[in-house]
């Protein structure tokens, strides 16, 4: 195994925002609206790179007494039941160590389920309010060869063994360098329980070492980053997806996410239900009467949408669009636009928040169904030629769970995309 960063990276600053949405509610679907995205950091629409259902998992940690630690990766928000109590103490949904009475402090290992380029983390601290870490670091490395032991299912009121020590102390984690120097946490109270790190790795990441000083609980560690992988392993005349998380798809702007953020469609697999997909708000801007035109399509003057850079630019050849959960939330249309952009015309287009670029349709607008997989082949696409960014467009307003775009890719000079050989396979 061999580490892939060379010298240390430099210490980031901790970000602590305050989030209106982090107040316990019984039923998400009367979430508040959210009222601005300014008061937190941009690196949130990006992949969660360690969340449990793409694969990440915690394969090592120091101690487990009162919860174990494969709870930081779980997708769902944390969640507090006081009367839930275990022979081991009080029940808590996320990472939390027994009392340090040795010398010492906790800490774990997690291998990222897509390995690729950290841009943030979020170390959120929810319902740990006297007993949160107080001091956290992150350590960071890309390990050419994957680690094979894990610490089992069910660690609960457990410790490290002897053996699981001397096994990881293979991997020489202790010289990792830092993403995130030794920073302080603010405990779990609704209104400070994340916190925020702004960092950027230059190199491929496989692993994080989780530090806690010297113990406590920390309930979830989010990894928004872009997936990297080797394109020189793709056959020529493959077609792979595009826009799916695993390849280096992310999101890069959206009207409006008010139930479920558009990312979610990139992911693994098919949606476990409407929360992991992209639902907007109901727009207010609909005709209190609603016609529809000679092919069902309703005239509607507005719409919501979600850009996505591809993993590698490419020549789409067939599309899926699942509205898979979405019964009574379905869009009643939708439409695809593509492009092909410079590094510097993304720039531009973000700053603008995509009023600008050079889209072309790529998907003539289409009538939906409920809770159905949708599929478009060659012969009901545009001809186009490779594009690195799509645009999706779904009238009115509801709910999509997956986004596939199925294609070959194609070197194009100059798009901003991951399309160079990666230092390591995924």
């Amino acid at each position: 195994m061999g580490l892939l960063f060379q010298g240390s990276a430099g210490r980031a600053a901790a970000l602590t925002f305050c989030s209106p949405l982090r107040k316990p509610r019984k039923n998400s679907r009367m979430a508040e609206r959210r009222a601005t995205a300014a008061a937190e950091p941009d690196f949130l629409q990006f992949n969660d790179l360690a969340c449990e259902t793409e694969g990440g998992k915690v394969i090592f940690a120091t101690d487990e007494w009162f919860a174990p630690a494969k709870n930081l990766l779980k997708r769902e928000p944390p969640q507090f039941i006081p009367s839930a109590f275990t022979e081991f103490g009080k029940w808590m949904d996320g990472w939390e160590t027994r009392r340090k009475r040795i010398p010492g402090h906790d800490w774990c290992i997690i291998q990222l389920g897509v390995p690729g380029l950290i841009h943030g983390l979020d170390v959120d601290t929810s319902f740990f309010t006297g007993n949160h870490s107080p001091y956290v670091s992150i350590q960071a490395t890309c390990l050419d060869e994957l680690p094979s032991f894990t610490p089992g299912e069910d660690r609960t009121g457990m410790a490290a063994t002897a053996a699981q020590i001397a096994a990881v102390a293979k991997l020489s984690s202790e010289v990792w360098p830092e993403l995130v120097g030794v920073a302080p946490l603010q405990p779990g109270y609704a209104e400070r329980c994340h916190n925020y790190f702004r960092v950027s790795s230059r190199s491929r990441v496989t692993h994080l070492r989780l530090n806690m000083y010297p113990d406590g609980g920390i309930a979830r560690l989010r990894v928004f980053g872009v997936g990297q992988r080797d394109w020189s392993s793709i056959p020529a005349n493959q077609d792979v997806d595009l826009v799916a998380l695993t390849n280096g798809g992310v999101c890069l702007g959206y009207s409006d996410a008010h139930f479920g953020h558009p990312r979610n469609m990139i992911g693994r697999g098919r949606a476990a239900n409407m929360a992991d997909g992209w639902e907007t708000a109901r727009r207010l801007d609909r005709p209190k009467t609603l016609k529809a035109d000679q092919q069902g399509i309703l005239q509607v003057p507005g719409w919501e949408w979600a850009v996505f850079r591809l993993g590698h630019p490419g020549l789409i050849g067939s599309i899926e669009v699942d509205t898979n959960h979405f019964k009574g939330n379905f869009p009643d249309s939708c439409r695809i636009e593509a492009c092909l952009l410079t590094p510097e015309e993304e720039a531009r287009c973000v700053q603008t928040r995509w009023n600008s670029g050079k889209w072309e349709v790529l998907l003539p607008p289409q009538k939906l169904r409920p809770h159905h997989r949708h599929h478009y082949s060659k012969a009901d696409l545009t001809p186009t030629r490779p594009v690195s960014h799509v645009r999706l467009i779904i009238a009115p307003d509801g709910g999509v769970s997956r986004l596939r775009l199925w294609g070959r890719p194609r070197l194009v000079t100059g798009a901003p995309a991951n399309q160079s050989r990666a230092s390591s396979k995924l």
